[in-house]
């Protein structure tokens, strides 16, 4: 029994495929990582758009894993006795005369993500993975603003269980607001469901629904998101080795009658490289080629036409995309 995916991902192939990799949306945009012997990475992101200032952010994390100790302590005493405690996994281990105690713990497994952004806000995320419980992820979130002494702070509940995948969001400042999304999923059907509520004006903000089916080479899924206005359906289908195929049609019944409609392919080249092509029912297509020049460091690079005003300056070109990646140590 495998685990389902989270709410927001039950469409997510066929997003994937649509979305990732198209490079016109920035017109530049770089992303290094990097680690260092002591297990602390190094995340630095910049993004520069057709139009407004360019943005980024330096992320470090250390993740502390969990680790085992044991602590001897002696003791005199004059019966032998045995014991083992499974919750606390620990040994106590007496004989005549003395006493051993073997305490065999898990450490936390704490990570501590610390983040500073080019609009000087400081991000702090500290995560605590499957030791509250099994199948539990615990974070704990918070920004400050120095320019402005504002603070934010939340705390992000997860949950995974064979069949089963909760989540749970809760913005402590604001409101207090929580949302809250579950998903169940047997033999590749998936079931879920999303709500959001605010607790200062005991009200839903908002609700959300979602079926879908997941297979090795395809996977379909149907939602209705914004308290079940807008309507959205999704088609993925994995041809072969190197090729894909994925569509979407997107309905908001408080909006305009039409259907959006997108549809995208992508074509692996050879073992380093991809094209991805897309369009939609504007008449916008977009064009993605993608290469690894060595293990580490990815180039990409997007154009954008509006096939419909080939004369006019509305495209987007060149674009390139860089992620290069580096270990250190």
């Amino acid at each position: 029994m495998s685990v389902p995916p989270a709410f927001s991902d039950i469409s997510k192939t066929s997003n994937d495929l649509l979305n990732k990799d198209f490079y016109h949306i920035a017109a530049a945009k770089i992303d290094v990582k990097s680690k260092a012997p002591n297990g602390v990475s190094f995340n630095v992101k910049g993004t520069s758009n057709h139009e407004g200032p360019t943005s980024g952010s330096v992320e470090a994390k250390y993740a502390d894993p969990p680790t085992g100790m044991v602590l001897n302590l002696l003791r005199f005493i004059t019966t032998t006795h045995f014991h083992t405690s499974p919750t606390l996994n620990n040994t106590i281990i007496l004989s005549r005369g003395n006493a051993v105690l073997l305490i065999f713990y898990q450490r936390a497994g704490l990570s501590l993500t610390q983040t500073w952004t080019t609009a000087n806000v400081l991000s702090t995320k500290l995560e605590l993975d499957n030791n509250i419980a099994k199948g539990l992820k615990a974070e704990a979130l918070t920004d400050f603003v120095p320019s402005s002494q504002k603070f934010g702070a939340k705390l992000n509940l997860y949950f995974k269980q064979p069949n089963f995948n909760a989540r749970a969001f809760f913005d402590v400042l604001k409101g207090p607001v929580a949302n809250v999304d579950a998903v169940l999923g047997r033999d590749g059907f998936l079931v879920g469901g999303e709500a959001g509520y605010d607790v200062q004006k005991a009200a839903i903000t908002k609700y959300s629904l979602a079926v879908g089916y997941t297979a090795a080479e395809y996977s379909a899924a149907i939602t209705a998101t914004s308290s079940l206005s807008v309507f959205a359906a999704s088609y993925y289908h994995k041809v072969n080795s190197q090729a894909e195929a994925g569509a979407k049609a997107t309905w908001d019944s408080k909006g305009s009658n039409n259907v959006g409609m997108e549809v995208a392919g992508k074509y692996r080249l050879d073992p380093t490289s991809f094209a991805k092509a897309k369009i939609n029912d504007r008449g916008i297509a977009a064009l993605a080629y993608n290469v690894k020049l060595r293990p580490g460091v990815t180039v990409g690079l997007g154009l954008s036409l509006d096939t419909q005003n080939l004369n006019e300056a509305a495209h987007k070109v060149p674009i390139a995309d860089r992620h290069p990646k580096r270990t250190i140590g």
